[in-house]
């Protein structure tokens, strides 16, 4: 049941109508004065003083976390003096409270007993560790959701600013916690259920829109953002790491005949030519639009998921909604100046050693060169993705090393907007500017293919195409205005990641929080006798370079 945003401030308004009147209610029977329950920041003193707590708890209400923690356990200690010892009313009560509050207030057959006067509720053992494993998982879950949560780096896309195998703390308040989306769900597990493959962590059965906390501060160029990737609404299981659109425009081009001859080979030289004979031999007959969409449906288990179950990615923030955009021989160019480079950023370079030895494991590992950023062929020569650093070491010992950018008009059909009437590439890129709330474009034939994703993906409106006019949500349309702001994130490695250029921005609904600080890091690559663990990168900032 999807919930619009003016559903859920009156449902907000409902609870806490409720709670002040259960809270008024209770206070009366405590022999309390009953407006102290709705004098604000008062009535969390009087509130503690019905309980039993001390005054100090006042200030766990600082952090908005902690604070939700903290009402609800008051509103548990509240039940509690209602001579309610077991789980049910306790749990259902804490759950319900605008409901069962004013219940407990109004009823005479509920009995109120001043703190005090309780009568000590003896624990079993089980009922001990039963008490201890909610408020553990319930303060925890609060903290991951809304204050700090944690991540590893799978993938070398921020090699070698972030590194595989770094354990990221990521900061949910800076740019505003985000109310999940989808509240009924297994706690502490992303989308699927540990040993499964395909087994939804979450129900969908309510849905919240889109709300954040206030935040700290906005995300600015050069921060490294943790969000949910925006291609992944819909996935195609058995290539879940890869984008299920792109798959679709591969098979798309495998069946078209009509396809652009260096977009069928792009894809060819992907797949191989028996893969696509063998398609094209399985699913026969003519050619019609959609038709590689219907094939990769048959092919593989296509699910759809909601955005905040949508896979977690981590990038860096390199333009702001509003900011025009240019990458130019691999250098990028924000507002038609240059912009600032990470001090680690990578490129692909091929390496070519005169004596014919390359770069053998020992030494790659020296230079801390990812195992999975490296291709080497035969003769000493191999393409490996490296940093400024990196590439003075090796050519200081003599080998040469040249930097591999494509060339602007050589198009890419991997590249965002996927039409080769902008011919872009991945060193190559733009002009676009990046979309911005309450900003009003033109669209026409030519410009609606940067625009549609937008418009229907994550603005959620209806576009047709008819006759040569567009048609959003049945009205004929010759603009479009954005309700949202956008970001173009990219990896620091740039020949190695799959980021804003490939897929398109990133709607301020998927930002999920702010890369803070790596905690741990453990390389993958070398043995516990080999300083597998990166002692150096152990609790260092990540800053905007």
């Amino acid at each position: 049941m999807e919930i619009s945003l003016t559903a859920l401030y009156i449902s907000l308004v409902v609870m806490l109508i409720g709670f002040f009147v259960g809270l008024w209610a209770i206070f009366k029977k405590a022999g309390r004065a009953p407006w102290h329950a709705v004098v604000p920041f008062y009535n969390l003193w009087a509130w503690l003083r019905v309980i039993g707590r001390p005054w100090w708890w006042l200030l766990f209400f600082l952090v908005p976390a902690i604070a939700v923690f903290m009402f609800f356990l008051m509103i548990w200690k509240t039940i509690r003096l209602f001579g309610k010892t077991s789980y049910l009313p306790l749990i259902f009560g804490t759950a319900f409270f605008f409901i069962y509050l004013p219940y407990l207030g109004f009823s005479k057959k509920e009995k109120f007993t001043p703190y005090d006067e309780l009568p000590k509720f003896k624990k079993s053992s089980a009922r001990e560790w039963g008490d201890a494993i909610i408020f553990a998982v319930a303060a925890a879950y609060l903290i991951r959701t809304f204050m700090v949560e944690f991540y590893a780096i799978p993938t070398s896309s921020m090699e070698s600013s972030l590194m595989v195998g770094d354990y990221l703390a990521v900061g949910k308040m800076d740019y505003g916690a985000r109310l999940p989306m989808t509240p009924i769900a297994v706690p502490f597990v992303h989308h699927t259920l540990p040993g499964t493959k395909n087994v939804k962590s979450y129900v969908e059965w309510i849905k919240f829109p889109y709300f954040k906390f206030h935040a700290l501060h906005e995300i600015e160029r050069g921060d490294v953002v943790v969000f949910n990737y925006p291609d992944g609404d819909t996935v195609a299981i058995e290539r879940q790491s890869e984008s299920y659109y792109a798959i679709v425009r591969e098979f798309e081009t495998i069946f078209n005949p009509n396809a652009p001859e260096p977009e069928r080979q792009q894809v060819l030289n992907r797949y191989g030519q028996d893969f696509a004979i063998g398609l094209l031999t399985k699913y026969p007959g003519q050619y019609y639009a959609g038709k590689g969409c219907d094939v990769v449906k048959k092919e593989y288990t296509v699910v759809a998921r909601p955005v905040d179950k949508r896979e977690n990615y981590v990038k860096r923030c390199v333009a702001l909604a509003g900011d025009k955009l240019q990458i130019i021989d691999g250098q990028l160019y924000i507002n038609d100046k240059p912009a600032d480079n990470p001090t680690r950023m990578q490129f692909s370079y091929l390496v070519t050693d005169p004596m014919h030895l390359g770069l053998n494991s020992k030494k790659r590992k020296e230079l801390d060169i990812n195992e999975e950023d490296c291709f080497q062929f035969g003769d000493g020569k191999g393409i490996y993705m490296l940093n400024e650093s990196q590439v003075k070491r090796i050519e200081k010992e003599g080998k040469e090393v040249v930097k591999r950018i494509e060339p602007k008009g050589e198009y890419s059909c991997d590249i965002f907007p996927h039409d080769s009437r902008f011919a872009w590439n991945k060193d190559n890129f733009g002009p676009f500017i990046i979309p911005q709330k309450g900003v009003t474009v033109p669209i026409n034939d030519s410009t609606i293919v940067l625009y549609e994703k937008i418009i229907v993906n994550y603005e959620l409106n209806k576009l047709e195409k008819k006759e040569g006019k567009i048609y959003i949500n049945g009205v004929e349309a010759d603009s479009y205005t954005f309700k949202m702001d956008y970001y173009f994130m990219m990896g620091d490695n740039r020949h190695n990641s799959a980021d804003s250029r490939f897929w398109g921005v990133v709607p301020e609904n998927h930002v999920v929080g702010k890369a803070l600080f790596v905690w741990l890091s453990v390389d993958k690559f070398k043995n516990w006798d080999e300083n597998k663990i990166r002692w150096n990168r152990m609790f260092r900032s990540i800053g905007k370079k």
